[in-house]
């Protein structure tokens, strides 16, 4: 500033004055410091001005405080504006006087949307803003006071408010509110909320027993299943271990597998044991065990999933005890009997079958048991065209079919099978079952009775050449018929007794002596 431009010059020249001028000084050192000016002319009794005076203090100090208060009061704004978190001010009427950047961007209002307006009008439930401002205007604090806002876009935000009060000499003047958006936080709550809601009511409505169990097998939470299925109610479980139900004998195994699953060597387990219930009953259970562990792999507890397979037990063993019996039965019947697969592999024969075969099938022999087969006549029969294979390509009994089956010593055997396809509950074949009668006896019984037939024919054959034998001799030498008959049936009587010696003698040979007395 220039000497003749300064404002003592134009004092002295044209009278003006100047009031508190901020003006900087320069010392000769160099230092510069701030001061106040005040300047007045100085006039005589006639008005012309004689001279002028300057007061001027040192504000520097105050300048420092004034730039500091700037300073801060800017960084507050800067706070206010740009903050991560949404801030609003509400008068004591509850009008909105000032909204930052963040508050903004939660609710999508532009300002002059949201700042003048009642703050009432954006909550979307109006007992909760009149309770807020009630304590407010009493002095009370929030902290962290739930409440819902509606948004621009009309949804609805769940937020958090902390806010406190400014009152000045009694008088509620203001609020200052921090408004802290947990819309995502409450819906992943809710949905946390509604999955353990319906994982409570699917762990209590379970028909399996589900319980909880710390690492020494200490139940810690049990449903109502486990409860009906040990006998036990819900306290009586909280203050036992699962070994204390479980059969001595089966403890040592369960045991095992839990340490071995609390140790972290296997994460789940699945083991069947007894129960013993107060009542002295026994349960079969079915038990599935796993752990949770947290992200550090420490062990936390144990889900134990508990199935009472009593009547599945039950069944099991009836349905082993008739298999047996059943294996005992076709090891006992005397008819040679095998089984197959659905592919035609032999999987059960018993004895009758390893003797008529004269040798014990071997783990994937197809369709029969025995070494070479033969039609009767005694053509060769592939193995791949026997009845049984045939029962199982075309999926249908075979009936009514010989066969010879060679044993591997040589000797033959006559046989009818009797095959049957197996099928299981849908109709699907899965196997079959064939049965092998000897018919060797009824063969050799055959055979002897044909030769009997022929032999009879021929003895009668002759019988009756003898009688006409008879007949002739006896009528040459007979007058007339009276003769005849008396000497005709003599010699048939006589002919008779000696059948009857030699059938005595079961046609073998007969003492001459005994056949010239008899005839």
């Amino acid at each position: 500033l220039a000497h003749a431009d300064c404002p003592m010059a134009a004092a002295v020249r044209v009278g003006t004055p100047t009031r508190n001028a901020e003006v900087i000084m320069a010392r000769p050192d160099g230092s510069r410091f701030s001061a106040l000016v005040n300047i007045r002319a100085l006039r005589d009794h006639s008005g012309r001005i004689q001279g002028a005076i300057n007061c001027f203090q040192d504000i520097t100090g105050r300048k420092q405080v004034e730039e500091e208060v700037r300073r801060k009061t800017q960084d507050l704004e800067d706070f206010f504006d740009n903050s991560a978190v949404g801030l609003h001010i509400v008068s004591g009427e509850g009008i909105i006087l000032r909204a930052n950047k963040a508050e903004m961007d939660l609710l999508g209002y532009e300002p002059e949307e949201y700042i003048g307006r009642h703050v009432a009008e954006f909550h979307a439930d109006a007992p909760v803003i009149g309770h807020i401002l009630q304590r407010l205007s009493c002095g009370e604090p929030l902290d962290r006071y739930p409440a819902r806002l509606r948004a621009r876009d009309g949804s609805i935000k769940h937020v958090l408010i902390t806010s406190n009060s400014r009152i000045v000499e009694g008088k509620f003047v203001n609020t200052r509110c921090f408004t802290t958006d947990v819309t995502e936080l409450r819906i992943a709550e809710e949905a946390r909320n509604a999955s353990e809601a319906r994982l409570a009511a699917t762990y209590e409505a379970a028909i399996v027993g589900i319980a909880e169990t710390d690492q020494s097998g200490r139940f810690l939470r049990v449903n109502d299943s486990l409860c009906r299925i040990t006998g036990r109610s819900r306290d009586e479980l909280l203050g036992m271990t699962f070994f204390d139900y479980t059969d001595p004998d089966d403890q040592a195994a369960d045991a095992e597998l839990y340490v071995r699953q609390v140790r972290g060597d296997i994460e789940n387990y699945t083991t069947r044991k007894r129960a013993l219930r107060p009542d002295g009953s026994v349960r079969y259970l079915d038990i599935f065990s796993s752990s949770v562990r947290d992200s550090g792999g420490r062990f936390l507890y144990g889900v134990r999933v508990a199935q009472d397979v009593t009547t599945t037990k039950q069944l099991e063993d009836r349905l082993r005890e008739g298999e047996q019996r059943m294996r005992d039965l076709l090891e006992a019947l005397p008819a040679a009997i095998y089984t197959t697969d659905a592919e035609g592999r032999i999987n059960f024969f018993n004895r009758a079958a390893v003797e008529m075969a004269g040798g014990t099938p071997q783990p994937g022999d197809e369709w029969c048991v025995t070494w070479k087969l033969y039609w009767p006549d005694g053509t060769p029969l592939p193995h791949n065209e026997c009845p049984m294979a045939v029962a199982l390509r075309e999926n249908r009994e075979v009936r009514g079919a010989e066969a010879v089956a060679e044993r591997p010593d040589g000797r033959r055997v006559p046989f009818i099978p009797y095959p049957t396809p197996l099928r299981d509950a849908a109709g699907n074949l899965v196997g079959a079952i064939n049965m092998l009668v000897d018919i060797s006896e009824r063969k050799r019984a055959e055979n002897a009775q044909k030769v009997l037939i022929d032999e009879l024919n021929h003895r009668v054959k002759n019988t009756l050449a003898t009688v006409q034998s008879l007949a002739n001799q006896t009528a040459r030498h007979a007058g007339d018929l009276q003769e005849f008959l008396p000497t005709f049936t003599g010699r048939l009587l006589a002919l008779a007794r000696a059948h009857d010696l030699l059938t005595r003698r079961n046609w073998q040979d007969a003492p001459f002596e005994q056949l010239v007395h008899d005839v």
